[in-house]
């Protein structure tokens, strides 16, 4: 799993996450591995990967670069887009490599992105479905299964897998990160500065920082609040809405070759 910093959005359109297919599909042929599974979803990567010669760091430090350059250069930004390293754990046995591959095709609908697997173009599930792909290699699931129709029918199951969840690990901030976002936000260098600020404009730069991923105790330690007006001040933050489907917005760039294919099976 590859996680923007921060929670940040990585892939803001559909020209972004074609880009990326790209990217993977050039370091697939440089470091050689295979790709059982992949999915894109808007603050994070999903890849289920067999690595030949060259090491998952390897592998996830050209992919995340080379993304990063692109995605920094296309939106004037710069610094790191993803979070720390990336995160892994082994598939040593043929069901639970059955699960993740489930799991992995499954995350849009979980996310509320689609009604059932297939609705979302920006997964391997259509290379299942159609037994061919430009990027993923569906050979070994479809021998595990012994056919296509078993593997998609497996797939569409209604279940409660639960493999490397991000939610399984600590993507807080260092307390470094949050005190950079703090001062960026309300310019104050001290507890002391931001104590003097009106509590309409306090608050305000509390829900900002919420909002920007720092937890309730990084808040309290950096504003010298107490956790309980911290909770007071953002209980009433609305969360925001999951979109019951993936808006195409190509925001192709000017000078850019791409060219959106609606059937391209990856």
């Amino acid at each position: 799993m590859l996680r923007g910093i921060n929670r940040q959005v990585v892939f803001n359109c559909d020209a972004d996450k074609h880009h990326f297919m790209k990217v993977l599909q050039e370091c697939k042929e440089v470091s050689g591995f295979k790709l059982h599974a992949f999915c894109l979803m808007s603050n994070h990567i999903h890849l289920l990967i067999e690595p030949a010669e060259e090491p998952l760091e390897i592998i996830f430090k050209r992919i995340g670069s080379r993304y990063a350059v692109w995605y920094n250069r296309k939106y004037q930004r710069a610094g790191h887009l993803f979070q720390d390293r990336f995160r892994s754990e082994n598939v040593e046995t043929d069901q639970y490599y059955m699960t993740v591959l489930r799991y992995i095709l499954q995350n849009p609908m979980k996310a509320g992105m689609e009604s059932r697997p297939g609705n979302y173009r920006w997964s391997s599930y259509f290379a299942y479905e159609k037994g061919k792909g430009s990027v993923t290699d569906t050979q070994f699931a479809e021998d595990l299964f012994g056919s296509r129709e078993a593997l998609i029918d497996f797939i569409q199951q209604t279940n409660d897998d639960n493999v490397m969840d991000e939610e399984q690990y600590d993507w807080r901030l260092r307390d470094d990160q949050a005190e950079e976002i703090m001062r960026r936000i309300t310019q104050c260098e001290t507890v002391s500065a931001f104590k003097l600020l009106d509590k309409p404009l306090r608050k305000a730069y509390v829900r900002d920082m919420y909002l920007n991923k720092l937890s309730m105790g990084q808040i309290a330690c950096l504003t010298g609040l107490s956790k309980s007006t911290v909770h007071i001040w953002i209980k009433d933050i609305e969360p925001e809405p999951v979109p019951e489907k993936e808006e195409l917005n190509l925001c192709e760039e000017s000078n850019s070759d791409f060219w959106m294919n609606s059937a391209e099976v990856w």
